[in-house]
């Protein structure tokens, strides 16, 4: 009774929210059960502002709310700029992206992004790339969730004093729960109501820091000259507010690059596209989606930064080294229970918005994209299947969330530049260069894929010139290189006419209505 007399607002307003999703996801059960493309992709039905709030919720994950806002607590306001960079490539993504991924998607026929590979490079070495694509979407996830899991489990530890494990366990169950019921229905509906309350919470909690120092003033004060110490223990002095002071822009560059490059390329904001209902809907949520990001991530990315203003030195100490509790910290020590209850639902929103999306992602890559490409199955088999799968995938994740690879920032952004990487060539190459051909989208994914891989186990942190170029960048640019460079020379693969007509139809440069 005690730990409910203390926790009773955060419990009522998180159980609230948990049992909405839950709700939704069992709401859309019956209509999700109806077919493949219903489970899948909701039948092309969604609203345009549902999409908007979904592709919001999704991209501003527990790795913004929780991880990235932390890591300003090491790095200071100049990691502010990371906000500025997701921002822009959000805006590229639905203008450069969208229109073509969501009509030529309609016109093969496309259920997922694999077989989006495998129908638009036609081909007899199509059907490995699907296969290909598939296993690079369950290897870079693996790392994304456990990253996602990871820092709510710390958020549930700090405000509730619930056990890490345990934490862990209910983020990661109540999420595959609604996403096996709903499908994508669920995930969508679900990551609409969670963006509106992820945008509340963001304004909520840049808020904080202030209130509890007295201020803007008394806040910019206190962080502009302060005596915590650096992880390698010399005073922070003015190097939260001052440029690059503790952060090289190289760095910042690298990680921002490797998460907003996965907003155009990773398969959980592609698959968005496919949903939209009409070429209205498509034009509300090219303005709007931007809109929502930008907004919320100007409060969250340099909030780590003001929490230095909330922390005694020792406090400080341990923070600088454990930046994904930074978050959680701040909200123990600001002691407001209806502050507390808003903000722990909304960092619940934060992570179940990004885990639903990726758990179906996963399922239907097992399954479609692999599964029934190796032993065709009927249709009625795919979706039990697919459910089964995202149990189990998601099993896996509980158990290597127990024990974590790295911090949030570093698992989302390696999982963002495996998809960056391997993903967008065959991407970009398949909505606009007619003469992209198979043999080019496959050697870029393998050598997307294999430079991450080697870059970021065998060079970056071995030397140590190398540590703040993320595996991003070198890994794109020369998957981009390869798949123009291999297709080029093997322009003789590019699918006949006709299909490219099916693809590039006369209607291509506009969304289909």
């Amino acid at each position: 009774m005690a730990y409910f007399g203390e926790h009773y607002v955060t419990l009522i307003l998180t159980a609230i929210y948990v049992g909405g999703c839950l709700f939704i996801g069992w709401y859309f059960k019956k209509r999700a059960s109806q077919g493949v493309e219903g489970y899948y992709l909701a039948k092309r039905e969604i609203p345009g502002w549902v999409i908007s709030l979904a592709f919001f919720s999704t991209s501003a994950s527990t790795n913004t709310y929780i991880g990235q806002a932390g890591k300003s607590f090491q790095y200071g306001l100049s990691w502010a700029w990371m906000g500025l960079i997701w921002t822009v490539f959000c805006i590229i993504s639905w203008q450069l992206l969208g229109p073509k991924m969501r009509f030529q998607t309609a016109r093969l026929k496309s259920f997922t992004i694999p077989d989006y590979f495998h129908l638009r490079y036609k081909s007899n070495l199509a059907k490995s790339i699907r296969v290909l694509s598939a296993v690079i979407i369950l290897f870079a996830t693996l790392w994304y969730m456990v990253g996602i899991a990871k820092g709510c489990a710390h958020v549930l530890t700090s405000v509730l004093d619930i056990p890490y494990a345990y934490g862990a366990f209910a983020i990661i169950g109540i999420t595959c729960a609604y996403t096996i019921w709903g499908g994508m229905y669920s995930v969508l509906w679900t990551d609409a109501v969670q963006g509106i309350i992820m945008f509340g919470v963001a304004i909520l909690m840049l808020a904080i820091p202030f209130l509890y120092v007295g201020g803007i003033d008394n806040l910019m004060d206190s962080i502009s000259n302060t005596d915590h110490l650096t992880p390698s223990g010399e005073p922070i002095k003015s190097g939260l507010v001052t440029f690059g002071e503790l952060v090289s822009f190289l760095y910042i560059l690298g990680i921002g690059l490797s998460i907003g490059m996965k907003q155009i390329s990773e398969p959980k904001n592609l698959i968005r596209f496919y949903s939209i209902d009409n070429a209205k809907s498509m034009r509300f949520a090219m303005i709007w989606t931007p809109i929502f990001l930008g907004i919320s991530l100007v409060c969250v990315m340099g909030l780590g930064a003001l929490v230095h203003g909330m922390a005694n030195a020792d406090e400080a100490t341990y923070l600088i080294a454990h930046t994904d509790e930074v978050i959680g910290f701040m909200l123990d020590k600001f002691d407001n229970k209806l502050v507390s209850g808003i903000c722990v639902a909304g960092l619940f929103a934060a992570g179940m918005s990004s885990l639903a999306s990726v758990i179906i992602i996963v399922g239907t890559a097992f399954v479609k994209d692999i599964w029934h490409v190796a032993k065709p199955m009927p249709e009625a088999k795919i979706i039990p299947r697919t459910k089964w799968f995202m149990a189990m995938y998601c099993a896996i994740v509980f158990v290597l969330t127990l024990y974590p690879m790295a911090g949030i920032v570093e698992l989302t952004a390696f999982a963002g530049a495996v998809f960056a990487a391997s993903f967008f060539p065959a991407i970009f190459g398949g909505l606009y260069l007619k003469w992209g051909t198979d043999l080019g989208a496959m050697a870029s994914m393998i050598v997307g894929m294999a430079v991450n891989v080697l870059w970021r186990f065998a060079f970056r942190f071995e030397f140590y010139a190398l540590n703040d170029i993320h595996e991003v960048i070198p890994a794109f640019l020369l998957s981009m290189l390869t798949y123009t460079v291999v297709s080029l020379l093997s322009g003789q693969r590019k699918p006949d006419e006709g299909h490219l007509d099916l693809i590039f139809g006369k209607s291509s440069n506009r969304p289909n209505p």
